[in-house]
């Protein structure tokens, strides 16, 4: 089966789509964090601009999901604000989106890939795990009340 999605870079169109599927997503296991709000509002001055990169992901012409790259340093990426509309949840569309996600790290020769969220997210863990990603010792301070562990797939040495 030939993949039906299209990844394309994030366009200032776009913020309005990104915001509110990460805040469906959020507002439905969560809660949408002041750290949240500053991101998703701002996502060019926020990830952009610092080097990170967003991807919309589209479907028959219609955006279904949406993930970011955010910069952490040399080579080091954190796969973030990954997020599906619900009517489109649990059609390996978020497999999809992380192929497309380690393969993009790959081509550009980054490290490795780190991500935090929930242990109460069981497919999301599971999805990580199987493409790779492992538990590792998360950090004092973590930007968000939720995140309760982080994971890390190393790319290269």
């Amino acid at each position: 089966m030939a993949n039906p999605l299209e990844f394309r870079p994030y366009q200032s169109s776009d913020a309005n789509d990104f915001k509110m599927l990460n805040v469906e997503w959020l507002e439905t296991y969560f809660e949408v964090e002041p750290y949240d709000e500053l991101v998703l509002s701002n996502p060019q001055t926020e990830i952009i601009d610092h080097g990170g990169s967003i991807f919309m992901v589209v479907l028959e012409g219609k955006t279904i999901g949406t993930f970011a790259f955010i910069i952490k340093g040399d080579g080091l990426y954190e796969f973030s604000k990954m997020a599906v509309t619900p009517k489109k949840r649990g059609k390996g569309y978020g497999n999809l989106m992380m192929q497309f996600a380690i393969r993009y790290a790959e081509q550009h020769r980054w490290r490795s890939l780190i991500l935090y969220s929930s242990t109460i997210l069981e497919n999301s863990i599971y999805l990580y795990s199987k493409y790779g990603f492992k538990e590792v010792p998360i950090d004092p301070g973590i930007k968000y009340a939720r995140g309760n562990i982080k994971m890390e797939l190393i790319l290269s040495d």
